[in-house]
């Protein structure tokens, strides 16, 4: 029988970042939670935390950690249908959501189900493509991603697409690309992509180039209003989605370089498969919502 007072300690330092940080969330000392951690290692026979910094799960450690936050999760709900009026903690949901989800309909999404709840989030933000990595490695309940197939043990809807077009300012576009957008000037203009792992660009280069420079100056920039900032003061390029753009365009500060061309990202709700109702109420106000606002 797992004891969970010691997975708790793990859970939390991993969540927290540290030992001294679990032990003030926990109230304990932090060799209080450094002798749980290790306990429960001596118990499954197996090493479950990095000691890296921050500490970080094995994989045996997230498969537990995992374990727990949907035991808990289960329990919360149990708790309040045994004793309707009891006065628990907020409940933390710790999401996945990637930048540009979260900079632009996120929030408004959930904003009415916070409103009602008594949920508090804890959201972790990465690329499209890398979020539900948070979900399989348990540091999620839930997360936004573009991946359709669910991982095992959990379920996947579908919440919309967000269009993303490669934009730049007027006086930029002319300045960089008199005759448009075309190999030789892809290879000379500065552009900026969120991160490493972005691929919207590469994917709409492949559109309307066929064939990629061989090197593009770039800015790297994983911040989606500073990465707009950059676009709109006429220091690069780049892809920016319409939910973000729309007004800019429309107010004639930015122009699309590639006019008949776009990439769609279709985004997908995965979370964990289990019977919680906390969890399956956030789910279909997220899926209501999300189709509102990103359209099917």
């Amino acid at each position: 029988m797992l004891d969970y007072k010691l997975i708790e300690a793990l859970a939390m330092v991993v969540r927290e970042g540290g030992f001294d940080r679990a032990a003030k969330a926990l109230c304990l000392t932090q060799s209080a939670i450094s002798q749980r951690v290790r306990l429960l290692e001596e118990q499954t026979g197996q090493i479950l935390l990095a000691r890296t910094a921050p500490p970080c799960a094995t994989q045996a450690g997230q498969q537990i950690i995992r374990h727990y936050l949907q035991v808990k999760q289960l329990e919360d709900d149990l708790m309040e249908d045994v004793i309707p009026a009891w006065d628990g903690a907020f409940t933390v949901m710790p999401l996945g959501v990637n930048a540009d989800s979260l900079t632009t309909w996120f929030m408004e999404a959930v904003r009415p189900f916070l409103r009602d709840g008594h949920v508090v989030l804890d959201i972790r933000t990465d690329d499209q493509e890398q979020t539900h990595r948070l979900l399989k490695d348990g540091d999620v309940m839930g997360c936004i991603s573009i991946r359709e197939q669910p991982i095992q043990g959990c379920r996947a809807d579908y919440l919309g697409r967000m269009e993303y077009r490669l934009l730049a300012t007027p006086e930029f576009a002319a300045t960089w690309f008199p005759a448009g957008l075309t190999r030789a000037a892809v290879g000379q203009t500065p552009t900026v992509i969120f991160n490493r792992r972005d691929r919207l660009q590469e994917k709409l280069f492949g559109q309307v180039l066929r064939e990629m420079p061989a090197q593009i100056p770039a800015h790297y920039l994983p911040s989606p209003e500073k990465f707009a900032e950059l676009i709109t003061s006429g220091l690069a390029y780049g892809m920016l989605p319409d939910l973000q753009s729309r007004s800019l365009a429309d107010a004639g500060r930015l122009v699309d370089l590639a006019p008949s061309h776009s990439v769609s990202v279709r985004l997908y709700w995965h979370c964990w498969n289990i019977n919680s109702r906390l969890l399956r109420k956030f789910t279909a106000h997220l899926i209501a919502q999300a189709r509102i606002l990103l359209g099917q």
